[in-house]
């Protein structure tokens, strides 16, 4: 591969954020586009879980319960509340995203006992359209309504919608919902909005308060880097956690877990939304991944991640035309999330070539290939890079290879 152009160092070396990257357990040569789906692991995690196991498990063992690990689920959560605009008290960490978006909607739908709509987009993450329709099977005589890809959800909002459930970032597109208008229109006909923040945490600033949302998830294994499987955030706005109720009463939820009362009384805050035993090793490199975010500006974040975007629609469409490739992702920046997605008919075969090249993006069905720009440790010369062997991938016609054409079980 060539070296990269001049003006491409140069936007490296002026880029206030490259010195993250140093934070960041990057394999050698890799080109990894994919944080999105999986985020890098920072350095410091693996320390951090070391400690757990060895002196926090295998020394402290139960005493470590109360040196810190019962507090875990609030503090990593005021940590997430910094990057998502609303206070410790309204964010608690645990359990899964679509777990936790199960408890928010079934606390939301309870709140608005006479209304039995559940309002969503059709090309919704799929869990999460799973977790209405099966929370509507649990509860019987609700309707999930579903609005067309492209359609303006406000126009769908009805005084029979007691929730309005969509996703900030859409999966597929990146296309970004305007959120405040979005809640206000919800909120005009007297329903409640719940979001789901997973692909815009730690890629955008967000203020959820400003916003006027009524719940919220994320998980924490995309931007913020929490590692595999890492638990997933719960919101609720202060105004309702005084009368909220979810129905996944477990007893970490509990006022007082340890009194072991015969009853159950929710806890105060949003630590009401927890459930069972807290995941402590997930947990504790989670609270380390979190801790390389206090000193950084989300509005630069931003800025950097249009400019890599901006960069890489850019490297792409001088060849897009030739290889029946379309950018499906909005060009405009207020429109556009952390991630830039491209129409290719054979697009999981070039995805597969493309990895052989050192550049890892992912496949999404029937025909996108994704691409991630985590700011904090992607560099302009890794789109450069990544853009130089995508052409070649075609031009090359690599991605032909029979090696390529079986689907891989996970894409």
């Amino acid at each position: 591969m060539t070296t990269p152009p001049d003006a491409i160092a140069a936007l490296d070396e002026a880029d206030p954020l490259a010195p993250m990257r140093a934070l960041f357990d990057l394999p050698e040569g890799l080109v990894y586009l994919d944080g999105n789906s999986l985020g890098v692991l920072p350095r410091g995690v693996s320390e951090r879980v070391a400690r757990v196991i060895n002196d926090e498990w295998r020394q402290g063992l139960i005493s470590s319960w109360g040196g810190g690990w019962i507090d875990l689920p609030t503090s990593v959560g005021a940590a997430i509340a910094r990057l998502i605009g609303a206070t410790s008290e309204e964010v608690v960490v645990g359990d899964s995203t679509s777990v936790n978006l199960f408890k928010c909607l079934a606390a939301a739908l309870r709140l608005r006992p006479e209304r039995r709509v559940i309002l969503t987009e059709a090309d919704n993450f799929p869990t999460d359209n799973y977790i209405s329709q099966g929370l509507s099977d649990l509860l019987g005589g609700y309707q999930i309504r579903y609005v067309a890809a492209g359609d303006d959800p406000a126009a769908a909002l009805g005084d029979d919608v007691a929730v309005l459930s969509l996703t900030h970032v859409n999966y597929r597109t990146a296309a970004v919902h305007d959120m405040q208008r979005m809640t206000a229109a919800a909120h005009d006909v007297g329903a409640l909005a719940v979001w789901d923040m997973s692909h815009s945490t730690g890629a955008l600033p967000i203020d959820l308060n400003l916003a006027g949302a009524d719940f919220a998830v994320g998980c924490t294994y995309k931007y913020l880097n929490g590692g595999p499987g890492a638990p997933a955030f719960c919101f609720a706005a202060q105004s309702l956690l005084d009368e909220v109720r979810q129905p996944l009463s477990g007893w970490m939820g509990h006022m007082d877990p340890f009194a072991f009362g015969p009853d159950y009384e929710p806890a105060p805050a949003a630590r009401r939304f927890l459930c069972g035993t807290p995941q402590i090793l997930s947990l504790g490199a989670l609270s380390a991944a979190l801790e390389l975010w206090t000193e950084v500006d989300m509005v630069a974040v931003r800025r950097k991640s249009l400019a890599l975007s901006d960069l890489f629609i850019g490297l792409v469409d001088e060849f897009a035309e030739e290889h029946g490739l379309e950018i499906v992702t909005p060009r405009q920046h207020e429109q556009r999330g952390s991630h830039v997605s491209i129409r290719a008919a054979n697009g999981h075969a070039v995805m597969r070539a493309l990895a052989e090249r050192g550049v890892i993006g992912d496949f999404r069905a029937p025909d996108l290939m994704r691409f991630g720009f985590t700011p904090l440790y992607t560099s302009f010369t890794d789109i450069w890079r990544a853009a130089m062997a995508l052409r070649d991938v075609f031009e090359s016609r690599a991605w032909h290879d029979e090696r390529f054409a079986q689907r891989l079980r996970v894409t």
